[in-house]
């Protein structure tokens, strides 16, 4: 019997490693008043906006991070 028929909300899907790196990513830039917003390349913004978008490349190709 599945959650539905049982009365259970479902659990929500997992999010996709790639892609929770990318979101995150993603939203520091729209918040970041250091240096990432409004920059068109990701090497050109701050520290933490670099080190997100290496962690996105890095899950991007397979490569854990840690």
């Amino acid at each position: 019997m599945t959650d539905v028929h049982n009365g259970r909300p479902a659990a929500p899907p997992a999010e996709i490693p790639m892609l929770r790196a990318y979101r995150l990513w993603f939203e520091h830039t729209r918040k970041c008043a250091s240096g990432c917003k409004g920059t068109p390349k990701a090497q050109d913004g701050c520290e933490d906006g670099r080190q997100l978008w290496g962690t996105y490349r890095l899950t991007r190709i397979g490569k854990a991070t840690s």
